[in-house]
């Protein structure tokens, strides 16, 4: 038998998800090091509160982990963004601020404009999440975010 290949899981939810995760952090970190992970991206639903105690426990599991955050937004599909420097984390985080500062407790109302200004093409790398059925509302925002968005940008599969 082969060996398994090497996973990286990019899109995992924690508890920090309200009603969509069930897991907390440092659980599904110490589980993907026992299944030999490669690496782990935590990406919560607009918010970083799960990314310390997932980067402790990684740094115990000896798991390269990945900070992130999932952007629900108000005229766009949803986008992963994963900051691959300081400043990239330190705009997301000031991304979900602004999202969260302009709606009602426990929700954040943010635009693709908002991720456009926010983006940094040497500090993030953005995925897009198609829907269930991907159609042609979907292609042109796709479209939209290849002419605007400064950043590598992928399409989750």
């Amino acid at each position: 038998m082969s060996p398994v290949p090497p996973y990286a899981e990019l899109q995992v939810t924690s508890n920090f998800s309200f009603l969509r995760g069930a897991s907390h952090p440092d659980e599904m970190v110490e589980r993907a090091a026992e299944l030999d992970y490669r690496a782990l991206a935590l990406t919560d639903r607009n918010t970083l509160a799960g990314v310390v105690r997932a980067h402790e426990a990684a740094e115990r599991a000896g798991l390269h982990f990945i900070p992130g955050a999932r952007l629900d937004l108000a005229d766009g599909p949803s986008l992963l963004c994963l900051p691959t420097t300081r400043r990239g984390y330190g705009r997301l985080s000031r991304l979900i601020t602004t999202g969260r500062r302009r709606a009602p407790k426990g929700e954040c109302h943010l635009t693709r404009h908002d991720v456009i200004e926010a983006a940094d093409p040497n500090g993030h790398l953005f995925i897009a999440i198609p829907p269930v059925t991907p159609d042609a509302h979907f292609t042109d925002d796709l479209a939209w975010y290849r002419d605007h968005l400064s950043a590598p940008l992928h399409l989750a599969a």
